[in-house]
């Protein structure tokens, strides 16, 4: 499949990048597509880590303010998995360590890797680096850096007690969505 990319700005390069493509791509029938114009969302790609504590089968999680999720009828204040941006020169499981200890406090002895996965492919070139954590201990108090602005509660959460929270609503990020339904279905599996 062939994609010709005519005319590429950038819109806005602040924390965040915007860019603007003319293009064509390859139709299923082998024809070029008419030119279209799309915006991308230019992210790059980030880490997410859910802390599991297997003896109390309980996950900690982070609470923190989204100004987007606010605007659009949401709590505001999220449940999360740990997560953080990679950097160009990074790698995903630096990052990883660096964002356990500086937004909850804990350290791990080794990460298990989820998944990759795009957050919105029509809109945003992110993926998630997504992993476990399961062998850890608090070091630190965490709550996140303030030179970002960030103000970071750390929850530890009954697993089962999660899992009802995303039927409430009362957790609604998807990655976290995806991160506690993949422990469950492993523990599930695991018990067959």
């Amino acid at each position: 499949m062939k994609v010709k990319v005519l005319k590429k700005t950038r819109e806005y390069d602040g924390f965040f990048k915007i860019d603007k493509a003319v293009l064509q791509y390859e139709k299923f029938n082998g024809e070029m597509s008419d030119e279209i114009t799309r915006i991308v969302f230019e992210r790059g790609d980030s880490i997410a880590v859910l802390l599991y504590d297997e003896e109390k089968d309980s996950v900690i999680l982070i609470k923190q303010f989204r100004y987007p999720a606010y605007i659009n009828n949401g709590p505001g204040w999220l449940l999360e998995v740990v997560a953080g941006v990679i950097k160009e020169g990074q790698d995903p499981i630096s990052v990883a360590h660096s964002e356990l200890m500086e937004e909850a406090g804990y350290v791990v002895e080794a990460l298990e890797f989820i998944s990759r996965y795009y957050v919105s492919p029509g809109g945003t070139s992110e993926r998630i680096h997504l992993y476990l954590g399961k062998t850890h201990r608090k070091v630190a108090k965490g709550g996140g850096l303030s030179t970002e602005h960030e103000d970071i509660q750390v929850v530890e959460i009954p697993l089962d007690t999660a899992m009802k929270m995303i039927k409430t609503g009362e957790i609604c990020n998807a990655t976290t969505i995806i991160a506690l339904q993949w422990l469950k279905l492993k523990k599930l599996m695991s018990n067959t």
